[in-house]
């Protein structure tokens, strides 16, 4: 559905995007990540016609994005940071407006208007629509913004920190419903909450620096997690020193930390490499006739792998 290639993007000496290649499968969520500055929101503008590519191309459904620029723009529906409104208009008003300028039909707005007020909650439990933009929470102003995006149904919705302003409920209610709009669009979602990407997500693609770091999907990227492995251990039957003192002596067991839980001894076990060390441990509780509750095997999170790659990008650019 979109096919980013060799994509470059100077601003006089200043390299924003630098030279990066990624595909978006028609029906996917794939989350757009970066620490700030990385270029995102630069990709995201070209991607969208607001702005064109130094070098390189980008197509969506197959139209060049400089070349069949208004194509590209009714088969998308974009989402800023910072929805743009119109403080003076009402909400109604307002999505009418836009419903025009998308070139619906003066007697389908009204039914488009409801359609999405109702599905990104300007109409219930309270109706909002009759209510001034200028005198919105930032949490209604995003339900607004998401409102206006999918007015004229496009496939493709590009969303830009869609949850920034939400309450913790609305947050969930968001997620909720971009889970469902990948049922029927592709979806690219930018976002600085790793949780919300890895939730509703299928693939990631992360950018540092302009340069495009790492893609897949949130498993696979949490694998890909250096460093050395952990297992965690709770066993009791013995003083906490000596359970932890007869794991250290386990082959391949690197570092052995330990706390009293109630009773319990909790062991953070760092084994040689990704050595898997669960049996070894079973075994010496077994032997020694203490009680074993849980035995199980770290694993890295995304935000772990986030870390690493754009912390390792920024070493290499700086040096």
């Amino acid at each position: 559905m979109i096919d980013v290639k060799h994509l470059t993007k100077w601003y006089g000496r200043v390299l924003a995007v630098d030279n990066i290649s990624f595909e978006v499968a028609k029906g996917s969520v794939v989350g757009f990540l970066g620490p700030n500055g990385a270029g995102k929101s630069t990709t995201l503008k070209i991607m969208t016609c607001y702005m064109p590519p130094t070098r390189g191309s980008v197509t969506v459904d197959g139209l060049d994005v400089l070349s069949d620029s208004l194509e590209v723009r009714r088969r998308i529906g974009y989402m800023p940071e910072s929805v743009p409104l119109y403080p003076e208009m009402r909400v109604g008003e307002y999505l009418r407006f836009r419903a025009s300028l998308r070139d619906i039909p003066a007697k389908e707005q009204s039914a488009a208007v409801q359609r999405v007020g109702k599905r990104c909650w300007l109409s219930e439990p309270e109706d909002m629509t009759r209510r001034r933009l200028g005198d919105l929470s930032r949490g209604y102003k995003q339900r607004v913004g998401l409102a206006e995006v999918l007015l004229h149904d496009p496939p493709v919705l590009v969303l830009d920190e869609p949850t920034i302003g939400l309450d913790p409920g609305q947050i969930r209610a968001m997620r909720a419903l971009i889970t469902e709009l990948g049922e029927d669009h592709t979806v690219i979602l930018s976002s600085h909450i790793l949780a919300e990407v890895e939730q509703t997500c299928s693939q990631i693609v992360i950018i540092q620096g302009g340069r495009l770091v790492a893609q897949g999907t949130p498993n696979e990227l949490r694998q890909r997690v250096v460093g050395q492995g952990k297992v965690i251990a709770e066993i009791r039957g013995a003083e906490s020193k000596q359970i932890a003192g007869a794991a250290g002596t386990l082959d391949n067991a690197a570092r052995v930390d330990h706390s009293d839980h109630n009773g319990w001894t909790r062991l953070e076990v760092t084994t040689r490499g990704e050595t898997d060390i669960r049996g070894d441990l079973y075994k010496l509780a077994h032997n020694n006739g203490w009680e074993l509750r849980e035995l199980r095997r770290a694993t890295g999170s995304l935000e772990d792998f986030f870390v690493q790659v754009t912390y390792e990008q920024s070493m290499q650019q700086a040096g």
